[in-house]
């Protein structure tokens, strides 16, 4: 005897796989779109590296979509942080790069060659390849954080006058020596001897030394520079 499925058990079987279906296919589309909803970490240009959007301080809610969006939108060497330190990551390596403002544009903190200007010199070869996965990849761990924030930012106010703008060239005054009169032209006397007067000699000119350049500004220092607790 066969026994066939009520109208009832097919429609119910197929509404329970088209509700399957859309799950599937919105979590799918979650995972593919960085930057949206659960996503850690959005990928910056020129160079690809990753922007954390687990961080309040450097991705903040947009209201407008309720997603954490980026300060910057890239992060080309002449970029100028809102806050500092920013943060990227390529994911290649062990540890990410905190990121500072510097009169001779933005520079990056790495634990083991410490503080020096953006990007580092493989990077200009080319935006890196990332991961599938990479806006999933899991936030920077709090104890990296911990340990190496207070480093990087008192490294980086010591080390900052070294990036100071060089002074401005100075042009040397340019003497001109002053031209010397016409002799005199000289008279035929008539009835008595006229001696001619002499000349008057020309009055020196005297020449003020330069001004010294003054010392550059540097307005890093108008930024302020974040604890570990506001970047997480």
């Amino acid at each position: 005897m066969v026994i066939k499925p009520s109208t009832k058990s097919l429609l119910a079987g197929a509404w329970l796989l088209i509700i399957f279906m859309v799950i599937l296919g919105f979590s799918s589309m979650v995972q593919a779109v960085p930057g949206g909803s659960g996503a850690n970490w959005a990928a910056l240009p020129p160079y690809n590296t990753l922007w954390p959007l687990w961080s309040p301080a450097l991705s903040p809610i947009n209201p407008a979509t309720g997603l954490p969006t980026p300060i910057v939108s890239n992060l080309a060497p002449s970029t100028v942080l809102p806050v500092q330190p920013g943060l990227t990551w390529d994911p290649a390596k062990l540890y990410p790069w905190l990121l500072y403002n510097t009169p001779l544009g933005m520079a990056y903190y790495d634990p083991l060659f410490g503080i020096n200007l953006w990007p580092p010199s493989y990077l200009t070869l080319g935006p890196i390849s990332l991961p599938p996965n990479y806006a999933n990849l899991p936030p920077t761990s709090t104890i990296w954080l911990n340990t190496y924030v207070p480093i990087a930012n008192a490294l980086y106010l010591k080390s900052l006058p070294k990036f100071a703008l060089p002074p401005a060239p100075t042009t040397a005054p340019s003497f001109i020596p002053p031209v010397p009169p016409s002799p005199p032209v000289p008279v035929i006397p008539t009835t008595a001897l006229t001696v001619p007067a002499p000349p008057v000699p020309p009055v020196p000119t005297t020449t003020l030394p330069p001004v010294p350049p003054t010392a550059p500004t540097l307005p890093a220092t108008t930024v302020p520079l974040l604890t570990p607790s506001a970047i997480i």
